[in-house]
Parts: C-alpha cells; sequence; structure tokens
C-alpha cells in the first residue's frame, strides 16, 4: 500500500518515477497529471512562437516604411536567422546534451532574448542592428530546436507516443504566432517599435516560466565519449553515414531554403500592391499581416492530420507532398491579385500549412525516431541547422542576387510573376528528384511502436 500512494503521489506532482510506476504497474496512470503535462507543454508552444510572430511578418513594415533603411541591409537583417541556425542549434543541443539541463538551458537563452529585442527600437543605424538582430537570433534560433528536445523528453517519459500526442500540442506554438501576429496588426504596430516590445515581454514570461518544465537532465556521460566525434559533442553527424538520412537532411536543407523565400517576401509582395490604384483600399493590403496569417491558421489544420499521414503512409510520402504543396505555393501568388485574384492568394495561404508542416514538423518526429535517445537535443539541433541554417542562408542569398540580378528593373519594380514562377519550378524539381532519390521504406506497424515506447526505428536503413 506505500507503494502504491507513493507512485500516485509523484504521479499528480507530476514529477514522474518511471522505476516506481513500473513496480506498481496495476495501478492506473494518473488522469490529472496526463492533462497538466500536456497543459505546460502547450504554454510552452504558444509563447515559444508568440515571441516570432510578434515581429517576423511585420519587421519589414518597421524597417521600410518606419526607418526608411535600404532593402539590402533588409536582406541582411534577415539573413540573421539563417546565421544564428549554422552553429547555435546544434551547440546548444551539445550542451543539453552533456552538460546542462535542457529546460534550464532553453529558459536562460529566453531571458538574454527578453533584454535583446527590448533593445531593439533603440537602434538607429541598420549596420549596428545588423549586430544586434544576430545577437537575438543567437539567444532564439536554438531555442525552437531546444522545445522540442524537451517536449519530446516529458511526453516520453511519460509514456506517450510523440507521433500521436506531440501535434496537438505543437498547434498552439502556431496559435501562438497567430495571436502575435494579430495582437500586432489590430494594435496598429506593423510599422512601430512596440512589435519588440510585446516579443520581449512574451521572452521575458517564458523564460522565467521554463523553469518550470519537466527536468530533461543531460543523457550523455564523459564515459560514452569514445571517438572525436563523441569528444566535439557532434554524434548527431552520424546520422550523414546513411545514405536515407543524408538524403533527407539534404532536402530538409533544401525546403528551409523555400521557407525562406516565403517569409522574407509573401508580405512584401502583398504590400507593393499598394503603389496600384486598383488595389489601394483591397483588403489584403490594408492589413497584409492579416491575410498572411491565414498560413498558419492553416498550420493549425495540418499540424493535426500528421499523425495519420506520416503512420499510414510515412515519411516519404509526407514530405514529397509538402514540396508539391510548395509548387502550389508559390504557383498560386504567381497569377494571385487582391482583386479578382484574391481567392489565389487565399488558397497559396491555405496549403503553406501542409507546405511547412509536413517537412518541418514531420521532419523533426522522423529525425527522433531516427536518434539515439541520448543525443536527442543534438540531433534536432542538426536538423535546425540544415532547415533554418545552411538552408535559409542559401536561401536569402540566392534568392535576393536572382531578383536582384534578373526580376528588378531599372526603376526598382520587381518582376512578382517571374520571381514567384521560378520558385515554384524550383520546388516542382525537388519534388521529382527527392522520390527516386529517397528510397527509406515505411513500416507503419514499426513506426506505431517507436513512437508508443520512445525508440529508434531502425527496421528500414
Amino acid at each position: 500500500m506505500q507503494q502504491h500512494s507513493a507512485a500516485w503521489r509523484y504521479c499528480r506532482d507530476c514529477r514522474l518515477c518511471p522505476t516506481l510506476l513500473q513496480r506498481v504497474s496495476p495501478i492506473p496512470h494518473d488522469r490529472g497529471c496526463d492533462v497538466s503535462l500536456k497543459l505546460r507543454l502547450t504554454v510552452m508552444n504558444f509563447l515559444q512562437f508568440y515571441i516570432w510572430g510578434a515581429w517576423l511578418i511585420t519587421i519589414g513594415r518597421y524597417w521600410f516604411e518606419n526607418q526608411h533603411w535600404s532593402g539590402t541591409s533588409f536582406g541582411a537583417i534577415f539573413s540573421t536567422m539563417g546565421i544564428a541556425s549554422l552553429f547555435m542549434p546544434a551547440l546548444m543541443g551539445v550542451v543539453a546534451d552533456k552538460w546542462i539541463n535542457a529546460e534550464k538551458l532553453y529558459g536562460a537563452l529566453h531571458l538574454a532574448g527578453a533584454v535583446m529585442l527590448f533593445y531593439v527600437p533603440q537602434v538607429n543605424d541598420p549596420r549596428t542592428m545588423f549586430w544586434v538582430m544576430l545577437v537575438t537570433m543567437i539567444f532564439y534560433m536554438p531555442t525552437i530546436s531546444l522545445a522540442i528536445a524537451v517536449a519530446y523528453n516529458a511526453l516520453k517519459q511519460d509514456g506517450k507516443d510523440v507521433i500521436r500526442d506531440y501535434p496537438p500540442i505543437r498547434v498552439w506554438g502556431t496559435i501562438g504566432f497567430i495571436a502575435a501576429l494579430w495582437t500586432t496588426s489590430l494594435l496598429k504596430l506593423e510599422t512601430s517599435p512596440g512589435q519588440f516590445y510585446i516579443a520581449s515581454a512574451a521572452s521575458l514570461v517564458l523564460g522565467l516560466y521554463a523553469f518550470t518544465l519537466p527536468k530533461a537532465p543531460p543523457r550523455l556521460s564523459s564515459g560514452d565519449s569514445r571517438s572525436l566525434l563523441d569528444v566535439l559533442g557532434l554524434s548527431s553527424f552520424r546520422l550523414f553515414r546513411d545514405r536515407n538520412m543524408a538524403v533527407f537532411f539534404i532536402f530538409a536543407m533544401l525546403l528551409g531554403a523555400a521557407l525562406q523565400l516565403t517569409n522574407a517576401y509573401g508580405g512584401t509582395f502583398l504590400g507593393e500592391f499598394s503603389n496600384n490604384p486598383l488595389y489601394q483600399d483591397a483588403l489584403a493590403v490594408k492589413y497584409p499581416a492579416i491575410i498572411m496569417s491565414i498560413s498558419q491558421i492553416s498550420e493549425t489544420l495540418f499540424i493535426l492530420t500528421i499523425p495519420f499521414f506520416l503512420k499510414r503512409f510515412g515519411i516519404k510520402t509526407v514530405m514529397t507532398l509538402s514540396m508539391v504543396a510548395w509548387f502550389l505555393r508559390f504557383g498560386l501568388f504567381a497569377y494571385g491579385d487582391p482583386g479578382p485574384g484574391l481567392w489565389m492568394i487565399v488558397a497559396s495561404c491555405i496549403v503553406y500549412g501542409m507546405a511547412f508542416d509536413f517537412f518541418n514538423i514531420s521532419g523533426s518526429l522522423f529525425v527522433e525516431q531516427q536518434s539515439d535517445p541520448r543525443i536527442r537535443a543534438s540531433t534536432q539541433g542538426l536538423f535546425m541547422l540544415m532547415t533554418n541554417g545552411i538552408g535559409a542562408v542559401l536561401g536569402s542569398s540566392i534568392s535576393g542576387w536572382m531578383i536582384d540580378a534578373y526580376f528588378t528593373g531599372a526603376d526598382g519594380t520587381k518582376d512578382w510573376h517571374g520571381i514567384w514562377v521560378t520558385f515554384a519550378l524550383y520546388s516542382l524539381a525537388m519534388a521529382l528528384l527527392f522520390v527516386p532519390l529517397f528510397k527509406h521504406r515505411h513500416d507503419s506497424r514499426a513506426l506505431a511502436h517507436a513512437g508508443a515506447h520512445g525508440q529508434a526505428d531502425v527496421s528500414n536503413p
């Protein structure tokens, strides 16, 4: 009886002791703990993306209409996310796997990020702004993969199936992004420094809240290091030894480039219609941020379909659908406008949900199933490196050069139709190459077993 009481006490306090509960397994799991854990992770995800949504889509209007800085310097600012993602997610993943609890590191980074976001509006020089935003992104970008690692660790420690239980939690991150975007837009802060103060306040709250999250202690000890990769904390790069994983990461990088294209140019594309008298009073021109938020609303729906598609059809089909969706995303933009073609812009925003979720969320779940639990944070950092790091830098730099060289007139006007058609063809080419190159065979039973028991899926090397 004492064992039973102790087990129930641990469960109700959300300090789950797997060994103790295993010893008294006839006792049913406490439903109260189940709800509490998911609620805590839901709040984490909501605030994580609320911080980003407060300024990511609207910083362009602040840059051009408030500060009147150049487009070239704006491109450099947008590249800070990619530059930071080149090293910080992987580096912080190593720190979390070897030395510091992931939830504590996560909280410390958000507290530092809150200070930097508060300082952003004080900067009045674009060159200084680059360095300030770079430091801000150095603190923020690794928190995306750390949030995933903390959530996966907590769910698996609680005996959950991450493929089934994580997407309904992650969807609240997208809801947080939408809430922040609407807050910024409805309060008329799209061209105001107020957007950064909102983000700073949310970062401060999340930084403090993170220290109350379920513990995610380091899994690697000094005795585990036997090779140079282990000593340097780069064990996750061993995944590249497997041909299919190497192909997967390369295409994840290429998809990360596609994501950067829509983030950097989607809002600017709609904003330029304000120069055309035919569209000056159109809803999409007056409230471009709200129209673009349809993309995030779509995300909330497609995230919930991931467990079905991933278990039923496998990662290859899901990733291919993502590439086809990116083709439609850009293609619909190419022929849409805020007038009679508004339905195409709305349709493009709807299909964005599949384009983003089916590679970003599904990709992180797939990587989780393929990796050693001891290097969970490092592996998610590697996925972030490929998508939001290398992919983002390549996407922003190459697209910026290409648009200036081939799609910008002498008067500075841009050929948006040609730009979006080119991006659409890029996405279609990815899909046509991915299908024959990625030879992963799907086993729905093995995947379901791995998700439920927290094991790596090694049945399909």
